[in-house]
């Protein structure tokens, strides 16, 4: 993998902070350069063992984390099963902006908050709140959807080459991208609503298949 600025985050610390047990949800919420986590964070760590939940069971865990919100209004939006883990989006549906994205593990169904932009970028639904990485409030980004889109292909050709970006889900202070080769969903990437920033997603693995639950 090319990228540029590679920035390593003290990941024993953010892994730490970071692992939340599902019953235990509610109480836990709380640019050209790329950024990359190491992929063995999530490659090995947070897979382990050979049973595999489902689909089914990990899309009954994302709907309970949506429901188990405190303040409620928040709906699961999709469900992607990666080869090292489940993937979930939460959404506000008031607004139709996302909130905030998890990982749920493949053997145990234990949920975690997303590494990277979710805890760093998210400017309402952050863990972080100090001001730092980016955090710069939940108004208006300055980087539009389609330059957020632009930019991310942009890093797609330098660094996945033969690959598209999909049109991009918002988060606050932050957008989402999945981009696809032939049709088919191969990853993620994450660019800063007010830096461009881009921020690839490493601990996925290979794309499986995705739930669309309709939000």
């Amino acid at each position: 993998m090319r990228t540029r600025g590679l920035l390593i985050v003290g990941m024993a610390a953010i892994a730490a902070s970071l692992l939340l047990g599902v019953v235990g949800m509610a109480s836990g919420w709380v640019g050209g350069s790329s950024i990359s986590l190491p992929g063995g964070m999530m490659g090995s760590g947070f897979n382990g063992g050979g049973r595999d939940i489902g689909m089914d069971r990990a899309v009954d865990i994302a709907q309970g984390v949506a429901a188990s919100y405190p303040t409620g209004g928040l709906v699961a939006d999709e469900v992607i099963e990666f080869s090292n883990n489940y993937y979930a989006s939460m959404r506000e549906k008031s607004t139709g902006t996302g909130a905030f994205e998890i990982l749920i593990d493949r053997s145990s169904g234990t949920v975690m908050r997303e590494p990277g932009p979710d805890m760093m970028w998210n400017a309402k639904y952050s863990m972080m709140r100090s001001g730092s990485f980016g955090f710069s409030g939940s108004g208006p980004m300055t980087v539009t959807a389609q330059q957020a889109q632009d930019i991310a292909q942009r890093w797609l050709d330098a660094n996945r080459s033969g690959t598209s970006a999909n049109p991009p889900d918002p988060f606050y202070g932050y957008y989402t991208v999945d981009f696809q080769r032939n049709g088919q969903i191969v990853g993620m990437l994450s660019v800063n609503g007010n830096s461009g920033q881009v921020w690839y997603h490493t601990w996925h693995g290979s794309f499986i298949a995705m739930r669309d639950l309709g939000a």
